[in-house]
């Protein structure tokens, strides 16, 4: 089954063009490569908590992403307020994502730490922050890729049990 899928860049440079960036196109490409994953929107927004909000719930309520992916503006930078802006959409938290990509990252680095990424659902997609690093976006989605189709089938409403 494909799992249609958006990623959201947040970036101030990023969106005014004087930064090209990396990470979602390497979340694009290792999502593409599982095989489970048709990412089917992307955009780069500011870190204006407006727009965040507003991307999020333009794809959330349209009924067709199941997961979408968001890249930068989760450490402790004044400008970073993509786990607020998540936060502000999702109707039901996640914590499970973020733990883990926090539990693993600690393992690399120490700066892990400083993470303040979220994950929540909102009507049938689940949203996950992600950091804006390329590497640290890839490692992230590395330690939870195996649970993400298992979630989402059971998001749209798979009624197997789940101890099968």
């Amino acid at each position: 089954m494909q799992h249609l899928t958006a990623i959201l860049t947040i970036s101030d440079r990023g969106s005014k063009g004087e930064r090209r960036d990396l990470s979602g196109p390497a979340l694009r490409e290792r999502l593409e490569k599982a095989g489970d994953f048709s990412v089917v929107a992307e955009k780069i927004v500011s870190d204006e908590p407006d727009e965040i909000k507003a991307a999020l719930t333009k794809w959330c309520d349209s009924g067709d992403i199941a997961l979408i992916l968001t890249t930068g503006g989760t450490g402790f930078s004044p400008r970073d307020l993509a786990p607020e802006a998540t936060m502000a959409v999702i109707e039901r938290p996640a914590p499970g994502f973020a733990e883990v990509m926090r539990f693993e990252s600690l393992k690399i680095t120490p700066h892990a730490m400083i993470s303040r990424a979220v994950a929540g659902i909102r009507g049938t997609t689940l949203i996950i922050n992600f950091p804006g690093s390329p590497k640290a976006a890839r490692e992230c989605l590395e330690f939870i890729l195996l649970a993400l189709p298992h979630a989402l089938e059971k998001l749209a409403g798979d009624p197997s049990d789940c101890s099968s």
